[in-house]
């Protein structure tokens, strides 16, 4: 059943370079990083706060707040690194290689959050082969930046 997931994480994935240019764009309209990244959340709010009224969520207890880790609290804040680092950096470098950045962010920190069992992901050793795919991922990073 999971493989359902798979072809709407990847259109999901699509989005990355996408959103990255629009608010790059955003932000030469703008004339402010800040004022484009704020602009990308105030509206990704809305429809989620829109998917939040349609759905009914119950609201959480406050004592169900209490006992939320300090770290899960952080999300927001890295996302929203992500998309200020799109806002600064995707027009400079291009699509290709800033979205090959990510993937290498994103698989390098993959591996280490498997290998140690951090914030819930289940342990999976830190093997030659995973360390050998980010071998590739650099590769790959340098290929399409000095092409």
């Amino acid at each position: 059943m999971t493989w359902l997931l798979i072809p709407f994480v990847v259109f999901a994935g699509s989005l990355i370079p996408l959103q990255a240019g629009v608010n790059a764009s955003l932000r030469h309209y703008l004339s402010s990083p800040i004022l484009a990244a704020v602009t990308n959340f105030s509206v990704g709010g809305l429809v989620l706060a829109t998917f939040l009224v349609v759905s009914r969520e119950p609201a959480p207890t406050w004592a169900t707040l209490a006992k939320v880790p300090w770290w899960c609290w952080a999300g927001g804040a890295m996302g929203a690194t992500l998309v200020m680092t799109g806002v600064l950096a995707s027009h400079r470098l291009g699509a290709g290689t800033f979205i090959a950045c990510i993937i290498l962010g994103q698989l390098s920190a993959s591996v280490a959050l498997d290998h140690f069992g951090l914030v819930g992901y289940a342990q999976h050793a830190a093997n030659p082969m995973r360390l050998a795919g980010i071998g590739l991922l650099v590769g790959g990073v340098y290929l399409i930046r000095t092409n």
